[in-house]
């Protein structure tokens, strides 16, 4: 699937002649292992309140997004949608906007504020949980997020309150793929990521985001934690 992924967006992005295939092509691995061992949703029915949550957070890459509801089976996303990337009045407009019917959950663009939204869809499903009990809600909020949401402060504020709150149904998965618009990250990105995710309180691994084995093993390990978890 994963090779399959990254050609409609190269297609698709190749057709509107703008969008971004890096995101996509990077962290197709990674969305295939998620979405074919992990990731609990049903494509017939994709307002299910139980669904696990996926938060596209570099919504710039969101042909990932598009690609994947289109494998996947999601009935309104059409091979004729995925030609209208970026263009008027289509399903897959340049950011995602939200709408379950193509698995959308939340409207990202602004670097930042879908991993901060996600932490309130974590928070939610725990209060919910508390309420209703494990048979109705039991879901994890998943994350995929660039360098540029880190850049951004709001993510500062919300990444230390999910490890303050001790989110563990949220599992951010980490897009470092060393590029900028302008160049290498290193022009204006050094932090130490995994080192500012252990201060905040979560739990941090590092991995190969190309093996499939190691992906797996490492989203295992991080919905056995007590704590949010970040795989960089």
């Amino acid at each position: 699937m994963a090779n399959a992924i990254r050609m409609l967006a190269m297609d698709a992005v190749k057709k509107a002649n703008s969008g971004h295939t890096g995101m996509p092509m990077g962290m197709a691995d990674i969305a295939t292992v998620l979405y074919s061992k992990f990731l609990k949703f049903d494509p017939a029915n994709p307002t299910w309140e139980n669904r696990d949550r996926l938060i596209v957070s570099n919504g710039h890459g969101s042909m990932l997004l598009y690609a994947l509801a289109y494998l996947t089976g999601y009935k309104a996303m059409t091979i004729e949608e995925i030609k209208n990337f970026r263009q008027l009045h289509s399903k897959t407009p340049g950011h995602p906007e939200i709408d379950p019917s193509v698995g959308v959950e939340t409207t990202t663009g602004p670097l930042g504020q879908g991993v901060s939204n996600a932490v309130g869809f974590a928070l939610a499903e725990r209060a919910l949980n508390a309420r209703y009990g494990d048979d109705l809600m039991n879901h994890y909020t998943y994350v995929f997020m660039g360098d540029g949401c880190l850049m951004e402060g709001v993510s500062h504020e919300t990444c230390a309150l999910a490890g303050h709150l001790g989110l563990s149904k949220m599992i951010v998965l980490y897009d470092d793929n060393n590029v900028t618009i302008d160049g290498t990250i290193d022009l204006t990105f050094t932090e130490n990521v995994p080192e500012r995710f252990k201060a905040y309180g979560w739990d941090v691994q590092t991995i190969d985001g190309h093996d499939h084995a190691a992906i797996e093993n490492a989203i295992r390990h991080a919905q056995g934690t007590s704590a949010p978890s970040i795989i960089c």
